[in-house]
């Protein structure tokens, strides 16, 4: 078993072969990932060294006191958080080695090709279809709300591959080549004046059967896994005390006294205690995360980063009184990384609108924290065993 001071001593190993301040970046991160350092509770050979995932924390402080450089993750989210634990789980080993070391090292971003027009909350009654055609796929259909589209390589993508089957069960997981002559990617202008969202049109898109994440049938499954992650990134990332949303409102309270009031005084403690709880849950998700898979639990996280964020940016431009009114800039622009919190107060307090929609609605996930950390009953369902094709749309 790999302890800290194995770690610790390779670490030292990659900084003195590849100093940092004279190594290229992507040579360093390469050599990092090699080493087993990049995310050391993954396999040996794919970027780890089957350590615990609790460890990580020992390589990334010495990295960061050596000031080596980090694989920027806020630009390559969907990858690390979606798409690397779901390829780890149900990729072949060819498909893992092809993947996830540039995915890793930043070389090749991702993106989510779930959401459709016709398939949001009730993802499982998406119509993209896949036929197969003797080794590949061809896909034609819609998808919607893809952020970062318009930067991505790959995307990892769930069709229908049975219209015959129930909604649930006829649906196969792929992994898409965005530089397909067939795909093609719009902006979303979204009420932040910017368009880090898409909407993706597949036409006649040829996917090889070795690029199926699962078995046939099996995407509803596949995709889960990929949910669950997906909400344990969004809502458990690791911050420190005063990061996110409520970091700038603390530092305009301390900055600017002639704004403060009695009233936003006691909402901001609340919020203040309110952010300090979820990122202490938050730890304790991670600890949970290093014993094994995702549960549930991401979903109630996920549902308080909401909340909060859209809590404490209301207060924020209530606080900041007629300033709050300005917006700097509404020019359209399609940004490479989605960011919850930069720009001003009137960026976050648009942007956070957004918090409550992507990565499943808090309706949605209301619903499963209810049936599956509660164990309350299930909605009532009237297409458990219709044929996708016979439902009513």
């Amino acid at each position: 078993m790999t302890d800290a001071a194995e770690l610790l001593s390779r670490t030292k190993e990659l900084l003195a072969a590849h100093p940092p301040a004279t190594t290229d970046r992507t040579d360093f991160l390469t050599a990092r990932f090699d080493a087993g350092l990049a995310w050391v509770h993954y396999p040996k050979g794919l970027g780890g060294l089957d350590a615990p995932r609790t460890l990580q924390a020992v390589v990334d402080a010495e990295l960061t006191a050596a000031g080596a450089p980090d694989n920027d993750p806020r630009r390559i989210g969907i990858g690390l958080g979606m798409a690397a634990p779901t390829i780890l789980t149900y990729g072949s080993e060819e498909v893992k080695q092809r993947f996830l070391r540039p995915l890793w090292v930043g070389e090749e971003v991702w993106c989510q090709l779930f959401s459709e027009p016709g398939a949001g909350s009730d993802l499982a009654a998406l119509g993209t279809r896949a036929v197969r055609d003797g080794g590949d796929w061809v896909l034609n259909g819609q998808k919607v709300w893809t952020s970062s589209a318009h930067v991505s390589r790959w995307a990892i993508l769930i069709a229908r591959t049975d219209p015959d089957l129930p909604k649930h069960r006829g649906i196969t997981y792929f992994i898409c080549d965005m530089s397909d002559p067939g795909v093609e990617v719009r902006p979303l202008r979204q009420i932040t004046g910017e368009a880090e969202f898409n909407e993706v049109f597949l036409t006649d898109v040829r996917i090889p059967d070795a690029h199926r994440l699962g078995e046939v049938g099996e995407g509803w499954k596949v995709a889960q896994t990929t949910l669950m992650n997906e909400r344990v990134s969004i809502g458990g990332s690791r911050i420190p005390r005063e990061g996110g949303m409520i970091g700038p409102i603390a530092r305009t309270w301390r900055e600017r006294p002639e704004l403060r009031t009695h009233d936003l005084h006691q909402r901001l403690l609340t919020l203040w205690v309110d952010a300090e709880v979820a990122r202490l849950a938050g730890e304790r998700l991670r600890q949970q995360l290093a014993a094994g898979q995702p549960g549930p639990e991401g979903s109630g996280m996920k549902l308080a980063f909401a909340r909060l964020n859209q809590e404490i940016s209301g207060l924020e431009v209530e606080l900041h009184g007629e300033e709050g009114l300005l917006y700097d800039d509404w020019t359209m622009r399609r940004p490479e990384l989605v960011d919850f919190t930069g720009r001003d107060a009137g960026y976050r307090y648009l942007r956070s609108k957004g918090n409550s929609i992507e990565g499943g609605t808090s309706e949605v996930l209301l619903n499963i924290v209810a049936e599956r950390v509660l164990g309350l009953p299930s909605e009532p369902r009237n297409d458990k065993d219709v044929a996708w094709k016979d439902l009513t749309r």
